[in-house]
């Protein structure tokens, strides 16, 4: 078998295979064995049919057919294989000259890796912000404490900002009830939000017995964002009464004895929670001065493919959240044109990113093993809200664990890359990432090989 390669783009590529006859002798055996066993021919035991009378009564062009569908994709591999080219998408095959007993040949159009020439990775510089723990961020945490041991109290006025009432809401559309939206005997914190617009505007001020109707739209079912007329009713007004910080409350609500070691404990776990959100921004902030320095031809088809899902997964969220689009760009500032714009961006440095990692990878020869697997796929799992034994066994019907191998070795480069990184805060202090734990904590610094040896030696 021969093949040649034409670059069509930096991301496309269209090899020329020629194959001769005796390489597409196996298929063509196995066609005639298969249509032997699928045709009846009198005086010939079913799969017994000589190649001759099949020629006569099938015909020589569909044996030929069949054996060039059975040999193809396996010619396409080792082409793709023998030329080192990595494929994107499926291919466009063709072919191009068909001569009995002498000579096959196809041309295959596909989208493929870019040649990519790395930069220097080592030692890259990057700045992110500070980790900063505010008394405000402090006081929101205990205050979030106290609400879960407070403790509600009916109240005869009217409700307020922070107030919990209990409520019956009626959605009707040109007079009738809109079907599946009636609640009865709901308690709902007024000034929280999130629910119907215009809620809380009209929860203001109103007591125990008070009924009022306000205009707004469905978030949810078939008519979601139309417009309604919808009924409240409020059957009762509770005032919720929070316990003071003190030593008792700092024995109710955690294992410390006093409020100021309760205080201390958030301030501590605030802070690392800063640090693994700063460690985010880190690797964030690596891979982005990284794409800078590579220019990375894109596969179109891919960008397409990709942008398309990720559409369809917003829109998907949306939906569950009982948002529009509409919606949603009202309340992220955004036009269509600007949201576009956005994913485009993110899609693009996305597919750049995993191009240059996978280099990467196998410039630094990263490889995982089985327990890395599992506890990817453990996590994965988590993540999607699935049972990892079933996660597993559809990864794995699917063939999607190459999928998650890549992943996980895109993880591991990026890793290299970031560990070896300068990366400074905004106060131009060097930010620990290496022993960085996966709870936010600093752990000791790792014992080097060398320095082990030397203390062996020593001892001995």
């Amino acid at each position: 078998m021969k093949s040649a390669v034409e670059t069509l783009s930096p991301t496309r590529a269209k090899l020329t295979v020629e194959v001769p006859f005796e390489e597409l002798k196996p298929s063509l055996d196995a066609a005639y064995k298969k249509i032997a066993q699928q045709i009846n021919v009198p005086g010939f035991r079913r799969g017994k049919v000589p190649a001759a009378v099949i020629d006569r009564q099938v015909g020589r062009g569909a044996v030929l057919d069949e054996a060039i569908n059975e040999m193809l994709p396996k010619a396409y591999i080792e082409a793709m294989q023998e030329n080192n080219l990595q494929p994107l998408a499926q291919p466009e095959i063709e072919v191009t000259k068909l001569e009995d007993n002498d000579l096959l040949e196809f041309t295959a159009e596909v989208d493929v890796k870019p040649e990519i020439e790395l930069p220097s990775y080592d030692g890259l510089e990057a700045e992110v912000e500070d980790v900063a723990v505010t008394d405000e961020d402090v006081a929101e945490q205990v205050e979030a404490l106290r609400e879960r041991f407070g403790t509600l109290v009916d109240v005869e006025r009217a409700a307020a900002d922070g107030d919990f009432v209990t409520i019956d809401l009626k959605a009707t559309q040109d007079g009738e009830v809109v079907e599946g939206a009636e609640v009865a005997g709901m308690s709902y914190k007024v000034g929280r939000g999130g629910m119907l617009d215009g809620l809380d505007e009209a929860l203001a001020g109103m007591s125990a017995g008070d009924e009022t109707t306000f205009s707004s739209e469905l978030v949810g079912g078939d008519l979601v964002g139309e417009p309604v007329e919808v009924l409240v009713s409020v059957s009762a007004v509770q005032e919720q009464e929070l316990p003071e910080v003190d030593d008792e409350f700092a024995q109710l609500a955690s294992e410390f004895d006093t409020a100021e070691e309760l205080t201390a404990d958030v301030r501590e776990r605030l802070g690392r929670g800063k640090r693994l959100e700063q460690a985010a921004a880190a690797r964030d902030a690596v891979l982005e001065k990284l794409l800078e320095q590579v220019s990375i031809p894109l596969p179109e088809s891919l960008v397409t493919d990709e942008l398309n899902a990720r559409r369809q997964n917003i829109e998907e969220q949306l939906v569950y959240a009982g948002l529009t689009m509409e919606k949603y760009l009202e309340d992220e500032g955004q036009t269509v044109e600007e949201f576009e714009a956005d994913l485009d961006r993110r899609v693009r440095d996305s597919v750049a990113a995993q191009f240059i990692l996978d280099e990467i990878a196998k410039k630094e020869e990263l490889g995982i093993d089985q327990a890395e697997l599992s506890q990817h796929l453990v996590r994965r799992a988590q993540q999607s809200g699935q049972d990892p034994q079933e996660f597993a066994n559809h990864m794995f019907e699917h063939n999607h664990i190459p999928d998650l191998v890549q992943e996980i070795l895109r993880g591991k480069a990026l890793a290299t890359i970031v560990e070896s990184a300068v990366v400074k805060d905004a106060s131009g202090n060097v930010v620990e990432l290496k022993n960085l734990l996966p709870d936010g904590s600093i752990g000791e610094p790792a014992v080097e090989s060398d320095e082990s040896d030397e203390t062996d030696d020593a001892q001995a």
